[in-house]
């Protein structure tokens, strides 16, 4: 995970995976696009993007 990118990524009980992203636009579009891919032996079928005003209100990234 990027230093400059600030939010959460969690695992639901259905296996989707639900994640919020602050900071520099370009590393969000990085990790975006990593989210797409997923780690290895990943399947991701689909990504759904919410882009909302950023509110600043995470101060670093953490894995729920």
């Amino acid at each position: 995970m990027d230093a400059d990118v600030m939010g959460w990524i969690k695992n639901l009980p259905d296996g989707r995976v639900e994640t919020v992203f602050e900071g520099d636009s370009e590393k969000i579009k990085a990790m975006i696009k990593w989210v797409g891919q997923g780690p290895k032996n990943a399947r991701v079928q689909d990504v759904k993007i919410n882009q909302e005003e950023h509110k600043g209100e995470f101060k670093k990234f953490k894995v729920m």
